[in-house]
């Protein structure tokens, strides 16, 4: 099985709602014997009430904030860049609505402020993310927000992908200064990736946090409060095995090559999930 098949495996296993679920389910289990019964329903209890405060919208807005790290960029004063690169984030293959695949709702985020600053600056535009991911990202952009992409990164599947990639296809023609367009709760990963890849960044972040819910609707739970936890935590634990790798590798206990491109056919008739 795909690597990255097993990595979105455990992404949904480990965080919510399934990782709360697990532990509810293995408390129901213990409940059967009379010896483990009180452990087994305080696992019940802990993971229901996980599960009900991962939902709240203030705590997942709090867990949002705190991996945030960079403010909205300035576009008011100069950019000291040389290009502009986009990062993928899922695609809706064969949207009915437009006859092809396209860009899923976190990548059209990306690509609307890619574009804004595109616009802004006259900077050249890089998409990167895989085949079907990368297509979208720069018919979207053609179409609809009237910017064409210089570059079209289309191999990656993953963050260290993206800034592999995208670095080799920049440094052929002399580019090491770039605006970074991802999501605001992604930066912090993706930026240490181009930058291990000796690029120069300038972050721009996408998806910044706003205020959604009022009043006492934020302590009722709902299921979008629970995707913005599941994000966050996701980049929580993104970064810590991101700098166990950089760490094992700055002692010489981690070798990591570039990735290798797919097959074009492997990547036509089989797309490989994307994990960021």
């Amino acid at each position: 099985m795909d690597i990255f098949v097993w990595k979105l495996m455990l992404k949904n296993l480990v965080l919510p709602p399934t990782g709360p679920l697990v532990i509810v389910l293995v408390g129901l289990l213990l409940t059967r014997s009379a010896r483990y019964r009180r452990a087994g329903l305080t696992l019940c209890a802990g993971g229901a009430l996980v599960l009900w405060l991962l939902a709240t919208p203030a705590i997942a807005d709090a867990l949002v904030r705190a991996v945030e790290r960079y403010p909205p960029l300035d576009l008011t004063k100069p950019v000291n860049a040389e290009a502009i690169v986009i990062l993928g984030a899922g695609v809706r293959l064969n949207a009915p609505e437009y006859g092809s695949s396209a860009p899923s709702a976190t990548t059209l985020e990306r690509l609307a402020y890619g574009a804004r600053v595109g616009q802004a600056t006259g900077l050249p535009v890089l998409v990167s993310g895989s085949h079907y991911e990368a297509a979208a990202m720069n018919t979207f952009l053609q179409r609809e927000f009237g910017v064409t992409p210089r570059w079209v990164e289309n191999h990656s599947h993953d963050t260290r992908e993206n800034a592999v990639n995208s670095a080799a296809i920049l440094a052929r023609d002399g580019i090491h200064r770039i605006v970074l367009v991802t999501s605001s709760a992604h930066m912090v990963r993706a930026l240490r990736e181009f930058r291990a890849c000796g690029m120069s960044v300038v972050p721009a972040p996408a998806e910044l946090w706003t205020r959604r819910d009022l009043g006492l609707l934020v302590w009722v739970p709902n299921a979008e409060a629970l995707v913005r936890a599941q994000r966050a935590l996701y980049e929580v634990l993104g970064q810590l095995a991101q700098s166990i790798r950089f760490a094992l590798a700055a002692h010489g206990l981690w070798h990591e090559g570039p990735p290798v491109p797919p097959r074009r056919a492997a990547n036509r008739s089989a797309p490989r999930p994307a994990l960021r």
